[in-house]
């Protein structure tokens, strides 16, 4: 959300002020990336965005390892007629991007890429509206082609094999633009828009929280309340399926902020029972796998995760980094081409974990750390800072108030 506010703050002609911006380097990249491109971005809490000062960068723009703020900067700079190259760390430079780049040609828009990976270069308006269907279903796509349509002469319609996170269609609609969602398909209708300012605060992020809430989940007699939590739909399978495995689950006080559901939810500790998730289940958890995956370690079972081939191209090939992970930890785990069988109920090994500089990899397995005989040594604490470089203050504080 962190992201999208800051690309559609960028549009608005009025300056605009979001408060509770994430901290993580993803979303340094995406400030970075936009200050080249001409938006001043000042101050701390809140951040104030001055934005429609558009200008082309002068150097290739830089995101880190951050896959959001590629491919969703891909459609919005198309869109407003911006001629970049973009670059990345290696770990970006190995993820797809002709998911994205193949829809943009069809809008009209010019792109180059030797391999359909970093670098790639755009430049050319969207001269074309689109009605796409996606093969693969993403929430970085689908936003990234409504980013671009808003530069389009012509409608622009997106259509989704699974529901994916819907950030993007709620901040539009907030803002004023004529946008719709029916049966998975979005339609943005043409026009000459001049933005709303951005003013809200970010909810914090469930993909996050859901370490925290595993933390609870995982240690006998824990319980831990995340308040300010996007209550979201599309967000919030993960304590959905916590509350299939018997743990205690309540949301309260849940309000709508931006267009966005915000509430509390609390977490409790309970006997774990193992789980299986496949098909549409699959996008609402993508980014919880890795820590789903430590749950069923310690579940009365067998939990079963299918579908999940998306996961290969991650930060890393998060499937393989569980496996090898949670074998270390003298885990039962088969893993398969799109998932993995975790075999529960095992005493957990301590001793050397290879993160493979994913944070949440990294993250996963110290909460798993929590329960395990010995210590877990991380080969890489630092990649822990792209989502959440207060991770181990939480978790200290967390311990610290048992």
């Amino acid at each position: 959300m962190s992201h999208r506010a800051l690309m559609l703050a960028a549009l608005s002609p009025k300056p605009s002020r979001i408060r509770n911006l994430s901290s993580g380097e993803d979303v340094q990249s995406t400030i970075g990336c936009l200050r080249q491109c001409g938006i001043r971005i000042e101050g701390n809490d809140p951040i104030t965005v001055y934005g429609n000062t558009w200008k082309a960068p002068s150097d290739p723009l830089d995101c880190g390892n951050s896959g959001t703020t590629a491919r969703l900067l891909m459609g919005l700079l198309a869109g407003q007629g911006i001629a970049a190259t973009f670059i990345g760390d290696a770990s970006l430079q190995r993820r797809p991007m002709n998911r994205i780049l193949r829809p943009l040609n069809q809008m009209g828009v010019h792109t180059g890429s030797k391999s359909g990976h970093l670098p790639v270069t755009i430049h050319g308006w969207p001269t074309r509206g689109l009605d796409y269907r996606l093969p693969v279903a993403s929430a970085q796509v689908k936003s990234a082609l409504l980013l671009a349509g808003l530069g389009a002469p012509e409608e622009v319609t997106v259509t989704e094999p699974v529901a994916t996170r819907d950030h993007t269609e709620r901040m539009l609609a907030a803002l004023g633009i004529p946008i719709s969602v029916i049966d998975r398909t979005c339609r943005l209708e043409p026009g000459n828009y001049s933005l709303k300012p951005v003013e809200m605060t970010i909810p914090g992020d469930p993909s996050t929280a859901a370490f925290f809430a595993a933390a609870a989940a995982l240690v006998p007699g824990s319980q831990i309340t995340l308040i300010n939590l996007s209550a979201n739909p599309t967000r919030i399978q993960f304590f959905d399926l916590l509350r299939t495995m018997g743990v205690f689950v309540r949301w309260s006080q849940v309000k709508t902020r931006f267009g966005e559901p915000v509430g509390s939810v609390t977490v409790a500790h309970r006997e774990l029972h193992p789980f299986q998730i496949a098909g549409e289940n699959i996008p609402g958890v993508i980014d919880e796998i890795p820590i789903l995956a430590v749950l069923a370690s310690q579940a009365d079972g067998v939990s079963h995760i299918r579908d999940a081939g998306e996961l290969r191209v991650k930060e890393s090939d998060r499937l393989n980094a569980l496996a090898v992970n949670l074998k270390k930890m003298g885990v039962e785990v088969k893993e398969t081409a799109d998932g993995l069988d975790i075999h529960g109920g095992a005493a957990l090994k301590g001793g050397p974990i290879t993160t493979f500089q994913d944070h949440r990899i990294a993250m996963a397995f110290a909460i798993a750390g929590l329960v395990s005989q010995s210590p877990v040594i991380l080969d890489d604490t630092d990649c822990i800072q792209i989502s959440c470089p207060d991770f181990f203050n939480y978790l200290h504080s967390l311990q610290d108030a048992s």
